[in-house]
């Protein structure tokens, strides 16, 4: 649906400005059967003129999104389950859990992060409205409600378990439609002093790296943290940290309390002061941003199709979300990639959103040696390289997309 007001703000004044057309939702891999049966929505960003927060101006329920086979895990790669459990550390520290205090992860996906939490000897209790990646979750031993988080919801968690003394939310935040009701279900769950803990790409990184492929149908919003504050106010929460983390090309880490609970570092004002100083709330630069974006689309496609006409075989190792945006936005189909691979058996057998390119594992990569690999989890790139080092030392090239494409 068109959205008629900010998800954060309410304000009705929104202004459009980037347009990456109409595209299948990113995670919707198909078989064979429905092959002929996709269906497309518009992936347009917009700015808010009351509060500066860029987000998708059109919502795709979420139960198309999320709830049939969805085919993304967090534990796929071993940089993400180490970034994980380094951040359950981290905030086991910084919020001061102790043994048996409740965390709770909303969107908590396979379980990787619970885990981390559970290895300090916190209760764990995950909420993933995705069935069969609940179900792994639970058989894996990390108590998870398959559900979407709602107030509802939350009333029922703490007469069941109590209130938490932490609650994450990792690159989820940015997926909810309806923040007022997130926030509402957020002060019903969390304990007097406990914290809520987002972890998300920032906008500022998307922007001054080209990221735009991090731009699909589930994340809604594109985080800053000075739009946040107002909605985080609104319910009597503040700001009281923001920490940089390098994971999917420059995210931020988001500690959130009570008024009056913890003291507010000086991060928090000078992440805002980096926002405004890069243009982020500025039309005219958001629409240099877009120019950038289509002059990246031209460049990437024209080297593609340059080797394509060469006679060079081209394939596409990995397909995270923002690679289905990359390829699609492009125009590189199956008439030009030959084939995609992956780790994920979630992906492997089945077809990419939009352009239909065939899915196989990454021994298949091996068996065809292709003469070009686009490498569409560029934000993995040193841990995918490595483990595909044959693919090299035969003679194969990687392409790089993003944020110029170049051969590795």
């Amino acid at each position: 649906m068109k959205i008629k007001f900010c998800r954060i703000c309410k304000g009705e004044n929104m202004t459009d400005y980037l347009n990456l057309g109409e595209m299948a939702p990113a995670d919707s891999f198909v078989n064979s059967s429905s092959k002929d049966t996709q269906s497309y929505f518009p992936l347009e960003v917009c700015l808010c003129d009351s509060c500066g927060m860029s987000q998708l101006n059109y919502t795709v329920p979420p139960d198309i999104l999320y709830q049939n086979e969805y085919p993304y895990e967090s534990s796929i790669t071993e940089t993400g389950r180490r970034h994980f459990h380094n951040m359950a550390n981290e905030v086991v520290s910084e919020v001061n859990l102790k043994k048996n205090d409740l965390v709770l992860d909303i969107g908590s996906n396979v379980g990787v992060l619970l885990q981390g939490f559970a290895n300090k000897e916190c209760e764990v209790l995950g909420i993933e409205p995705a069935e069969n990646i609940a179900k792994k979750a639970n058989v894996s031993g990390i108590n998870t409600i398959n559900d979407f988080v709602s107030q509802n919801l939350a009333k029922s968690i703490v007469e069941d378990y109590g209130k938490a003394e932490a609650i994450c939310i990792t690159n989820v935040f940015a997926h909810i439609h309806d923040l007022h009701d997130l926030m509402a279900s957020i002060d019903l769950m969390l304990s007097k002093e406990g914290s809520f803990i987002i972890e998300a790409p920032h906008f500022l990184s998307l922007v001054e790296n080209l990221e735009y492929d991090t731009i699909y149908h589930e994340h809604l919003l594109y985080i800053t943290i000075k739009p946040l504050s107002k909605l985080f106010t609104k319910f009597g929460f503040v700001i009281n940290d923001v920490k940089k983390v390098q994971i999917h090309g420059g995210s931020v880490r988001i500690y959130i309390s009570r008024v009056g609970t913890r003291s507010v570092s000086s991060n928090v004002q000078s992440i805002i002061d980096d926002e405004v100083s890069a243009g982020l709330f500025d039309k005219k630069r958001l629409n240099e941003f877009k120019v950038k974006v289509e002059e990246h689309r031209k460049s990437l496609r024209d080297l593609i199709l340059s080797l394509h006409k060469r006679g060079c075989r081209i394939a596409a190792v990995s397909a995270p979300a923002k690679g289905m945006t990359l390829l699609n936005y492009c125009g590189l189909d199956n008439k030009i990639i030959d084939f995609v691979t992956e780790k994920s058996l979630l992906k492997i057998g089945k077809f990419t959103p939009g352009g239909l390119i065939p899915v196989f594992s990454d021994e298949y990569l091996l068996e065809k040696m292709p003469d070009y690999a686009l490498l569409l989890a560029w934000n993995f790139k040193k841990e995918i390289i490595q483990n595909l080092k044959k693919y090299t030392d035969s003679g194969g090239k990687f392409i790089i997309p993003i944020p110029t494409p170049v051969l590795d």
